[in-house]
């Protein structure tokens, strides 16, 4: 696509344009860049192959998500002016551009370069990606905010149900030895595979860019009256701007408590195949879960991740986020201590344990915009959410650095046990108690940070696009068309995670 088509006048929708064509756009992207929840199936063989300890290697992933919080809070406003489908197409670019970058720093010995391309380059695109179709969706379903970013978001849940199968595929073909219980690749065949995912990715997640549109000024669905939405608890009806948001008590306390719901999380998915089989050792010391169950049990949290995200951010509209929140973070206290002293006993539990933890975790991601815009309003909550995911980069380092930490004191990777996991999961239990105190603590917002009507809309006006597209767009035809290709993706994932969770089971 040329430049001029990306340009945000370029995408404003024509009338009779289909707004369900947008949730697909936002699952091309998030589908893609959700790969990032799938680094633990060749985890093991980048320790290998650099000679390096889990928290080295680990840091790449939590580089990724430092990124990601650092480039959604500084490009957050050039999302919004600028277009999603410039934004979608840039986070495609820096996306496809990391993951070539570190197949050269892999192919090469070179630790440092696969930090760049992954970590940063690739971290960017993380950050772009994410924002450009949530804002996008918000504004076309202001009807139903929490179903609008549990559509958007679950989909980044849901990227490693896809990646982690077809990461084993990739394994396997470039390397015939993967399939083994010790679950180590080659370099060689670890560099193939990120060359050929950042290719794929690259033409899916331009499809969405090009599909995307956003709301002509003015518009609003059928029978949807902003002045007449019902008034609930912690709603307001003011404005916030994004300046005067990092003011308010509100805003650090729900910062304090996404970062302890996503330090807790982040934790289990970084380490997530080499976990299962930890948990699950024989009388000989090895694991009786081999490698495809393993990469199964990737692709089953990655099912709860993205379940999670559009079930419990669903719920949010009518339960309220407040009460969502004490649920993730209180309800997480206890199965975190559930996994550590009965996990090891079954397979089953330590599966269904492992995944409601989880699905709390997508949860609390694709909750937060819409707890964000009942604190603050919906002028500039796109910069506020930005800025809010901070706290998931802060969590990208303090998780993994945790469990990754403890877990190289613990003993050598290939022989932790379930009883060398204790100290990492009583410790996240402690950070779910700071978040859930946190949660508890909000309160609406002083009228003293409210900004004035006419300021508001008038910012906004500014904002959200100065020209409509007067034509009519026939999306019909297209509409089964993008559905069909996402919906396939995912039935792929789903039939891959229920194949590895029988063998897992």
């Amino acid at each position: 696509m040329s430049l001029a088509v990306l340009e945000r006048e370029r995408t404003v929708a024509g009338a009779g344009f289909n707004r369900w064509l947008i949730p697909p756009a936002a699952l091309a992207v998030h589908l893609c860049i959700g790969q990032a929840y799938a680094t633990s199936v060749y985890k093991s063989s980048l320790v290998k192959h650099f000679d390096s300890s889990l928290t080295a290697v680990g840091f790449v992933f939590s580089l990724a998500i430092v990124m990601l919080g650092l480039s959604a809070a500084l490009f957050g406003t050039w999302v919004d002016t600028g277009g999603p489908r410039r934004a979608m197409a840039a986070a495609a670019a820096c996306w496809s551009v990391g993951f070539l970058v570190g197949a050269a720093g892999i192919a090469t010995g070179q630790l440092w370069l696969l930090y760049l391309g992954y970590g940063v380059i690739g971290g960017i695109g993380l950050g772009i990606g994410y924002i450009s179709p949530v804002s996008t969706l918000i504004k076309w379903f202001p009807d139903r905010p929490g179903l609008a970013t549990g559509m958007a978001i679950m989909g980044f849940g849901g990227g490693a149900m896809i990646a982690s199968p077809l990461e084993s595929k990739l394994l396997r073909v470039f390397d015939a030895d993967f399939a083994g219980p010790s679950a180590i690749a080659s370099g060689s065949a670890v560099a193939k595979m990120f060359v050929t995912l950042g290719l794929v990715y690259l033409v899916v997640m331009l499809f969405g860019a090009w599909l995307v549109r956003v709301p002509p000024e003015g518009w609003a669905p059928e029978g949807f009256v902003p002045d007449r939405t019902e008034t609930k608890d912690l709603v307001t009806t003011a404005n916030v701007s994004a300046a005067n948001a990092l003011r308010t008590p509100a805003f650090w306390l729900l910062w304090v408590a996404l970062f302890c719901n996503v330090t807790a999380g982040i934790g289990i998915l970084e380490q997530a195949a080499p976990m299962v089989g930890d948990f699950f050792r024989g009388a000989n010391g090895n694991s009786t879960v081999d490698a495809a169950a393993a990469a199964g049990f990737v692709g089953v949290l990655s099912l709860f991740n993205m379940a999670g995200r559009f079930v419990w951010s669903t719920s949010s509209d009518y339960l309220g986020r407040k009460n969502n929140y004490t649920l993730y973070l209180g309800a997480g206290i206890a199965l975190y201590l559930l996994l550590a002293f009965v996990g090891s006993s079954s397979i089953v539990l330590f599966v269904l344990f492992a995944g409601i933890i989880i699905s709390f975790y997508g949860g609390g991601f694709s909750t937060a915009p819409a707890y964000l815009r009942d604190l603050f309003g919906t002028f500039q909550v796109g910069a506020i959410h930005g800025r809010l995911l901070t706290a998931w980069s802060a969590a990208g380092i303090a998780g993994p650095l945790i469990v990754n930490g403890i877990l190289d004191s613990q003993g050598e990777v290939g022989k932790l046990t379930a009883a060398d996991y204790h100290p990492a999961l009583l410790t996240m239990v402690a950070v779910l108690a700071v978040g859930f105190v946190a949660n508890l603590m909000i309160r609406p917002v002083a009228e003293k940070f409210h900004e004035s009507g006419d300021h508001a809309d008038t910012a906004s006006k500014e904002t959200h696009g100065k020209a409509t597209r007067d034509h009519t767009e026939h999306s019909g035809a297209l509409l089964p068309i993008a559905w069909g290709i996402a919906g396939l993706a995912l039935a792929y994932g789903v039939y891959e995670t229920a194949v590895k969770a029988f063998d897992l089971l």
